[in-house]
């Protein structure tokens, strides 16, 4: 039965005959107080939280209130204070109202009754609202509820504005209303990564790029910041510039043209200590996002899958009846569509039967390709090195392109070529898509992971040898110095007043900067595999899809349903490559402060490159599945390669001594003994003990100990929590199933003795 009304009603004295103009004037006269005002009987309806409809305010009751708010008018009551008990009576009404105008669109009323209460609400309140201003002590009611309307707008309008401003959301949805969400998720992660990259270019280029510009000395002044005499001819050339040498070389993009003077500039920037620290602080930060980005999309997936009434949900809750373009609602309805075919996909998935023997068989004869192709992999690289190893002893005037960039070329094409096969190998091994696809992800990861530690490999090689020529250079410059010097003291004996003794800084000699080297090989690697890819998609994809498009009337079979047909967007093979390529850009850019402003341009016309090539030249995959509810997946893997990428740079920081002669480290025997230096210069004596008391191994293992056991005890929390959840849900699901039969039970008897009672 529905529930009673509460009906609340105030009887007040009320003058049954009309004012006279003479009772208004005696009125006028008297003291002013609240037993001789006109009251009137009014009845008014508070709705309860369970009052299906209240009853509007009569017709009476609302001309008599009008009626006295104009009589006030006229006498110019704005200027009187309102009594409280009327201030408390209108600000009750106010309060209801407000209830009324939030709550009336879940109200289980026809769509004519909820207008005609909306507009009475509405109306009352502006009516009404701004009487509390009036009088004394009331004008800051008045205001607070002014700003928290226009606080509320502002916040609306906010929502809006940051809505608005999500880059490239709308083509996201067009390729996820076309292709599913798996293919959608992966420019999701792009996008993401391009956020990542865009901290991470803002503290390279404000902290360490920028001040060297603004207040170091200029090109030209150091040895490390000149073109040597005999590179000038051609420093300028672009087959130069395109192997990032000459002019490219000595600039702000690589660590060697640093200067390691402790201040420079009239704010005293201390340069070295920013290096060190904003290379540290992008390791920090990469890796604190990653994790809070995991973290974030577990507990919205804390939950676990819900698939109870998966369909109903579907079908009623699916569309979104605030879409207004016709463009917007087409996406709307590919999508649903594509979520239908998703989730059917899903369903048939769950039954199908298989043979147990066989499948094993296969999924072992793919594995052991996987593992063949791993190898042959890892020696060609390997064998690709020690031939750069050779031809970098060479004249390099006698090499051609292609032994050049034999090495980043090489890398490329495994990049390329190997996920094909891997992909050919998942066909014999019948996994959920789903799970080929983690499976693929996973061998193309090990693939790019053992490449690009081979590349590692070869290159600490290459760094040794740098640094064994460098202590060769650093004894031959000092023959040289010795050598000017005397010639200097020789010159001022025989002529004192000639011309003063000066080298320019393209003359000096200069050792090897390793440091330079290796971020010319990163840049280098990052750049050939953008063309690379850029140049696969126009060649794989577009050029196929205009022969099938155009040749298919003319051709012998059907080309766009047999062979070559349409491309299918690789998911595994552009997320490996992403994350492949972000790992070179966190190893490479603390010796190329560059390299995440490269990125971000990588990533920027990639997204554009691609969705278009995507729309235009990509056909759905014929495996319709459903993309995993959170990216921790990709998350997961691109922390795992972080994690590795990140562990040669601190290898290098921490046990390789500096150049000499470049960078901002260049005198001291480690990177790392700058912030030494600092507290040793910029700090109290006192402070500086205290930090080097922290930095004790003995209290370092011990905080350690304490994160683990911390970290152990926290996981093991979860896992209980988790299993806790899952048993829950299962509670619920049999007392739901309970109910269903019993209801069922309960129908069939009433319809059994509705029968027998007839």
């Amino acid at each position: 039965m529905p529930p009673k009304k509460v009906k609340i009603q105030v009887e007040e004295k009320e003058d049954d005959t009309e004012e006279s103009s003479s009772g208004e004037e005696e009125e006028n006269k008297l003291p002013r107080r609240e037993s001789m005002r006109p009251k009137r009987k009014r009845k008014r309806d508070v709705i309860n939280e369970y009052d299906p409809e209240p009853e509007p305010e009569d017709e009476e009751t609302r001309k008599a209130r009008e009626k006295e708010r104009r009589r006030r008018l006229r006498r110019g009551a704005e200027e009187e204070e309102i009594d409280e008990e009327e201030l408390e009576r209108l600000k009750a009404e106010l309060d209801e109202k407000r209830q009324t105008i939030a709550t009336v669109k879940c109200k289980p009323w026809k769509m004519e009754k909820k207008i005609e209460v909306l507009k009475e609400a509405k109306k009352f309140v502006s009516e009404n609202e701004g009487a509390l201003g009036k009088g004394k002590g009331k004008q800051w009611f008045a205001f607070k509820m002014m700003m928290a309307k226009k606080w509320a707008k502002f916040l609306r309008d906010f929502e809006n504005f940051k809505a608005a401003c999500v880059p490239w959301e709308n083509k996201i949805k067009a390729i996820e209303s076309q292709f599913g969400s798996s293919v959608a998720s992966y420019f999701l992660f792009l996008r993401w990564m391009y956020g990542v990259n865009m901290v991470l270019f803002i503290l390279t280029f404000s902290l360490i790029m920028l001040p060297e510009y603004l207040w170091g000395l200029p090109y030209g002044s150091l040895p490390r910041k000149t073109v040597p005499r005999a590179e000038e001819a051609s420093a300028a050339n672009f087959g130069v510039l395109y192997d990032f040498n000459g002019l490219a070389q000595y600039s702000v993009l690589f660590y060697g043209y640093y200067d390691n003077k402790r201040t420079i500039g009239w704010m005293n920037f201390r340069l070295p200590l920013s290096y060190f620290l904003v290379g540290i602080m992008c390791i920090g930060y990469s890796f604190l996002v990653v994790l809070k980005a995991m973290t974030k999309n577990i507990g919205d997936n804390g939950g676990g899958d819900d698939n109870t009434f998966n369909f109903s949900w579907k079908v009623f809750t699916s569309w979104d009846y605030l879409i207004g373009n016709p463009e917007t609602a087409d996406n709307k309805f590919n999508s649903i569509t594509m979520n239908f075919k998703e989730a059917i996909i899903e369903e048939r998935a769950a039954q199908v039967e298989e043979n147990v023997h066989l499948v094993r068989f296969l999924r072992f004869l793919a594995n052991f390709f996987v593992f063949l192709t791993l190898g042959g992999s890892g020696y060609l690289i390997f064998w690709a090195v020690k031939r750069s190893q050779e031809f970098a002893q060479q004249d390099p005037d006698t090499l051609g392109w292609w032994e050049k960039n034999e090495m980043n070329m090489v890398m490329s094409l495994l990049g390329m070529f190997c996920p094909t096969l891997f992909d050919l190998f998942a066909e014999l091994e019948d996994y959920h898509p789903l799970i080929a696809l983690k499976w693929l992800l996973g061998r193309i990861f090990a693939l790019l992971l053992g490449n690009l530690y081979v590349f590692i490999l070869a290159l600490m090689d290459e760094i040794n040898n740098k640094i064994e020529e460098e202590k060769l250079v650093k004894a031959n410059i000092t023959l040289w110095e010795a050598n000017m010097i005397k010639a200097y003291n020789a010159s001022l004996t025989g002529n004192s007043t000639g011309a003063p003794f000066f080298v320019h800084p393209a003359d000096v000699p200069r050792g090897p900067c390793w440091e330079t080297m290796v971020g010319q090989e990163f840049v280098r690697l990052t750049v050939s595999d953008v063309l690379t890819t850029y140049v696969t998609i126009l060649i794989g994809d577009f050029l196929r899809a205009c022969f099938v498009r155009f040749c298919n009337y003319c051709w012998c079979w059907d080309l766009e349903y047999g062979y070559p047909s349409y491309t299918e967007f690789d998911i595994s093979g552009n997320v490996l490559a992403l994350i492949f390529n972000q790992g070179m850009i966190w190893m490479g850019s603390f010796f190329a402060p560059s390299l995440p402003g490269i990125n971000i341009l990588r990533l920027h016309t990639s997204m554009y490159f691609q969705c278009w090539a995507v729309m235009c030249c990509n056909v759905p995959e014929a495996r319709v599945f459903k993309a995993s509810r959170s990216n921790n997946f990709y998350l997961g893997m691109l922390l795992l390669i972080l994690f590795l990428s990140t562990m040669p740079v601190l290898y290098m920081i921490v046990s390789l001594p500096p150049s000499f002669d470049c960078g901002p480290f260049s005198g001291k025997n480690r990177m790392f003994e700058v912030i030494g230096e600092t507290l040793e210069h910029d700090f109290p004596s006192w402070m500086a003990k205290i930090l080097r008391q922290l930095s004790n191994p003995g209290l370092v293992i011990a905080v350690v100990l304490v994160m683990a056991l911390t970290i152990y005890y926290l996981n093991a929390t979860a896992k209980g929590q988790k299993a806790a959840n899952l048993d829950l849900k299962k509670k619920m699901k049999q007392q739901a199933l309970e109910n269903k039969l019993r209801n069922k039970k309960m129908a069939a008897a009433r319809a059994a003795a509705a029968a027998g009672g007839q």
